[in-house]
């Protein structure tokens, strides 16, 4: 039988992995191999995809993926993963106090006046980011989904001025399936830093522990530090960290990040091997393994090979002795190899495929998690089951039950738009839009007192204080927004929305893994369209892309409230959250035609682990509000100061540059004229509106700000109700504002992010005309 046909609640083990390619050796390197024991633990509401137990973690994976993979069904799982029940305390060795890892070629210590680099390599969600800011004092952003880092950062150390650390995006492997594995593994290669901290959830050992084999075979001087361990120790657990360091031949340091507990004594090992270049000690894993005979002597052979090769184009032998032997292209490319020596080298890998009984693949995956498999049997005292952990499952059989689910998302993102746009925002946006007043008739006072110029004293009050003033009293919504997004991030909610929503994305092309990017894009477009580089497709990340626009973001929301306040004052709520629902719904229709022409082809298998609900951490959460008010004023007083000042001057002066009292004369007046015509057909035919659109362009806030600047008054004597609902729904739709496409073109090209331009302002005339008719 295959996996697919596994019913709920009953295990099976592992007899073949079909499949081919990244997405096979991704799985292999999950753990998914042959021998693995697998339980079925749940299905998404949808009916896909499913969650596994396996090694002691839980696995994602859709149906079509479990398909291809082969199994007996079991009635009890036959591997217990039997672990020690005691451990005999002992002193935790002092820098170089063994003996083992001391280096005594003095020739090869680091100077003192050069800078230590450090890469810190880790799982997703293991805790890196958390570990990072512990190191380096940084506020890098952390969340409770797999993918939080989406780009490299770097910083030194507290107290060691001379040091570099870069924090990596999250891997399981350092095989290149998905494009934050390949920054990882280039900037390991190819940077070669002086040192590795690898990072492990010491609560899902085993499944962290493959990537810290990846590691050791590079060669590099490499510290482990065992995260979480306070969990451990909660939930009765034990891990001999003198044991284990004499098995992986690397310190290892006991840590609880969060906490900052251990974190000193990390520093200091990591500084000492780094300094003194102390690698690895030397091991074969793969001697003791069960098919240990014949990989041993495939492994040895390809070494003898390759080692000439390994050494001119310095990458590692173990490493790339290993990898070639998986099939990985990039190495294999790398090593320039001949034609007779490849040969030699497949012969020999078919050879220990005959003699194991497992494929090439396969087998090097069954190596690493056998010595795993015996190192935690030597070294851990398992934990019981975590209180997250019996948490996670009460709240899961709510949040993600079959009935539950997605009635449970939409009333948590409805009461998140109730909260944020109709009782607490206002409240707040109120009292600072007095408080902006209130600053504003002060200053009046004072320039008419002091009889300052006509011409000063308009752009003080009308273009600044009207225009930038106007845009900031908006800032309680968009932190109270961000507020809610991320307690859901922070606490785990949104990796299981992925989870629950790949099936019906999958339906317009996506994986569920897009959701986190469109739900960011809520808030704004730049961060969210930067998040798809933790899309392992290139296609995914295209499509995304360029779909996330359609979200509506926080800058937009000043416009909705602007315009609603003036035409629909008592349906705010409900117009507010129709235009987020019509962006969704375009989004969806848009998705449809990209699917069937542009980038055909299927959605990214669908490979994550759904991390425990946590509690968030009140820093984390006020600091990512700070960053997204401190961003919006950045904006406010950069972008859309310059842009409130330009349209301010263009519309008081005339072409002859006089100070004019009829803002038709002026020369924004003739610019946006030879627009007019084509805004008349949705009953936009107002030059100044179409001003009003133009400067959205540079930041959305900025439609308000001149809206202002040319609606001296009340707005809704001088449009309709028709036109204003046509306002609405082009401002939702129409082009995003220069800082998107720049991030779009960043990820894209110039190509992509002119068709952004052109297609959204082409969408948001054809939705707007059809609202204007049906109003009508």
């Amino acid at each position: 039988m295959n996996l697919k046909e596994l019913s709920l609640g009953h295990s099976a083990v592992i007899t073949k992995v079909g499949g081919e390619g990244a997405l096979r050796q991704h799985f292999l390197d999950m753990g998914v191999i042959p021998g693995a024991e697998v339980t079925v633990i749940k299905y998404a509401p949808l009916g896909d995809p499913i969650e596994l137990q396996i090694h002691g973690y839980e696995l994602t994976l859709r149906l079509s993926d479990a398909e291809k993979i082969e199994v007996s069904r079991i009635d009890d799982r036959k591997n217990k993963h039997e672990r020690i029940t005691k451990i005999e305390t002992s002193e935790h060795p002092g820098l170089g106090e063994d003996g083992k890892y001391h280096n005594k070629n003095d020739e090869k210590e680091i100077p003192d006046w050069s800078t230590l680099t450090f890469a810190l390599v880790g799982n997703q969600n293991c805790g890196k980011t958390t570990l990072f800011n512990k190191l380096t004092g940084a506020n890098q952003h952390v969340g409770n989904f797999p993918g939080v880092t989406v780009d490299r950062k770097d910083g030194p150390i507290i107290g060691y001025p001379n040091t570099l650390v870069t924090d990596l995006p999250g891997i399981y492997s350092m095989s290149p399936y998905s494009s934050e594995e390949i920054v990882s593994r280039n900037f390991v290669l190819n940077d070669k830093p002086n040192a590795i901290i690898n990072i492990v959830d010491a609560m899902n050992i085993e499944r962290n522990l493959y990537l810290t084999m990846q590691l050791l075979e590079m060669d590099i001087p490499m510290v482990v530090a065992l995260n979480m361990m306070d969990e451990v120790r909660g939930n009765n657990g034990s891990i001999d960290i003198n044991r284990m360091e004499a098995l992986l031949g690397v310190p290892v340091v006991p840590i609880s990040a969060a906490k900052n507990e251990g974190v000193a004594e990390l520093i200091r090992h990591a500084v000492h091997i780094a300094k003194y270049q102390e690698r690895p000690e030397k091991q074969d894993f793969c001697q003791k393994s069960d098919h240990g005979g014949a990989i041993h002597r495939a492994i040895h052979a390809v070494e003898s090979i390759i080692e000439d090769h390994a050494e001119k184009r310095e990458i590692p032998l173990r490493f790339a002795t290993t990898k070639i032997m998986e099939g990985d292209n990039l190495i294999a490319k790398s090593l320039q190899l001949d034609e007779n020596e490849l040969q030699t080298i497949e012969h020999t890998i078919v050879q220990m495929e005959n003699e194991s009984g497992m494929d090439r693949s396969a087998a090097i995956a069954d190596m690493r998690y056998d010595f795993i498999e015996r190192v935690c049997e030597q070294t851990v005292v398992k934990p019981g089951e975590s209180k997250e952990r019996i948490r996670s499952e009460k709240i899961d059989s709510v949040l993600t039950g079959k009935w539950t689910a997605i009635p449970f998302f939409i009333l948590i993102m409805g009461i998140t738009f109730v909260l944020t746009f109709n009782i607490i925002g206002p409240f707040f946006q109120d009292l600072l839009a007095a408080g902006i007043d209130s600053i504003k008739n002060l200053v009046e006072g004072w320039m008419l007192k002091g009889e300052v110029n006509e011409a000063i004293r308009g752009l003080v009050i009308q273009g600044i204080f009207e225009g930038v003033g106007s845009v900031v009293s908006f800032l309680p919504i968009v932190v109270i927004l961000f507020f809610f997004l991320s307690i859901m991030e922070d606490s785990g909610y949104i990796a299981r929305v992925a989870f629950f929503m790949d099936k019906i994305l999958r339906k317009i092309g996506l994986s569920g893994r897009s959701i986190v990017p469109m739900l960011i894009g809520f808030g704004c477009t730049v961060p969210a369209v930067m998040s798809t580089r933790t899309l392992p497709s290139r296609r995914d990340r295209r499509m995304t892309i360029l779909l996330t626009p359609f979200m509506s973001c926080t800058a937009k929301v000043p416009v909705y409230s602007f315009i609603v306040a003036a035409f629909f004052p008592r349906r705010g709520g409900l117009i507010i959250t129709g235009l987020y629902l019509l962006g969704i719904i375009v989004g969806i229709l848009v998705a449809l035609i990209f699917k069937n022409t542009v980038f055909k082809g299927e959605a990214v298998p669908f490979v994550m682990e759904l991390p425990n609900y946590r509690m968030p951490g009140v820093k984390n959460v006020m600091q990512l509000l700070w960053e997204k008010a401190k961003d919006f004023l950045t904006k406010a007083f950069s972008i859309i100061f310059i842009a409130t000042i330009v349209v301010w001057f263009l519309q008081s002066f005339d072409m002859h540059l006089n100070l004019t009292d009829n803002s038709a004369d002026s020369i924004m007046a003739a610019i946006a004229g030879i627009l007019v015509p084509f805004f008349k057909p949705i009953g936009l035919g107002d030059w100044r509106v179409v001003t009003s659109l133009i400067s959205g362009f540079i930041a959305k806030e900025s439609v308000v700000a001149t809206m202002e600047i040319l609606f001296p008054g009340d707005i809704s004597s001088a449009l309709s109700t028709t036109a204003a609902a046509s306002l609405l729904v082009f401002s939702l739709l129409y082009t995003p504002c220069v800082a998107a496409i720049a991030s779009i073109k960043r990820e894209l090209g110039i190509k992509y992010a002119a068709c952004v331009v052109l297609w959204q302002c082409a969408i948001a005339w054809i939705v707007a005309f059809v609202t204007s008719l049906i109003i009508r």
